[in-house]
């Protein structure tokens, strides 16, 4: 009888520790995320939530442990080497070209995921693939409208859309987002999620988020991470639950969302 085929997280953090000097601040890290699995991450300010980003995306490399991408090593990697293999990530800062339009900015996206390199007798008007997949794109993040407008006239959540454009441009299976929502009001910030959802269908999703409404209703599964160690990784309602998590993080949050 043939064995069956056991398939690889999409990304898998195992036993990772960063250590700057004698200081550690990510402790025995180790996550299994499952292709097509929306994940949070969550925990206080100082937690190590933006180092463990900046470890799996290769801005950092790990003092110990191993990061895999579908099965295969990726911790050590340079970011862009990451980013070739498949895991593309937005930044809680804008990354824009605030003097390109939206359609301008999503081609450049689109052209070095393709591999083309600049070449000054080349029209970029008659590339017509890198054309067809930023016009595509446009209208996923319903910035059809913006086609012509420069970055930086953009409102702050067309801004925050056009980012993660830029993230999934090469169609990267694994996108990592940093705080999506930071900055948005109610409103916006509910119209954002659901358009999250449609630009990530398909796609392994790992998220840090704040807003505590946002990791409930986007996340499938929620990682807690307190002083550089993950203290539980489960289900919503399970973390929710969780006495180790209200006490060290979640009950404090929660609070604070109540009192907006």
């Amino acid at each position: 009888m043939t064995a069956p085929v056991v398939e690889a997280p999409a990304l898998e953090l195992r036993d990772v520790w960063k250590r700057f000097g004698r200081t550690e601040i990510i402790r025995g890290a180790s996550l299994a995320v499952g292709a097509g699995e929306r994940v949070a991450i969550i925990g206080p300010n100082g937690a190590g939530k933006s180092t463990l980003f900046n470890l799996v995306s290769g801005r950092l490399a790990p003092s110990a442990g191993e990061i895999r991408l579908q099965g295969a090593r990726i911790d050590g990697l340079a970011p862009h080497l990451v980013h070739r293999r498949g895991l593309a990530r937005s930044f809680q800062v804008s990354n824009l070209f605030a003097r390109l339009s939206v359609f301008e900015n999503l081609r450049c996206a689109v052209l070095w995921s393709l591999g083309v390199r600049y070449c000054f007798w080349r029209l970029l008007s008659g590339l017509h693939e890198a054309n067809a997949r930023a016009a595509e794109l446009m209208t996923l993040l319903r910035l059809e409208r913006r086609r012509d407008v420069l970055a930086l006239n953009l409102t702050y959540a067309e801004q925050r859309a056009l980012e993660i454009g830029l993230a999934i441009a090469g169609g990267a299976p694994v996108v990592l987002l940093d705080e999506p929502t930071a900055g948005m009001s109610r409103g916006e910030t509910r119209r954002f999620v659901q358009l999250i959802r449609e630009v990530t269908q398909g796609r392994t999703l790992l998220v840090v988020e704040h807003d505590m409404g946002v990791v409930f209703d986007l996340a499938d599964r929620i990682a807690v991470l307190v002083h550089g160690e993950v203290i539980a990784f489960d289900r919503p309602e399970a973390v929710r639950a969780d006495a180790r998590v209200r006490e060290a993080y979640l009950g404090a949050a929660l609070a604070g969302e109540g009192a907006r």
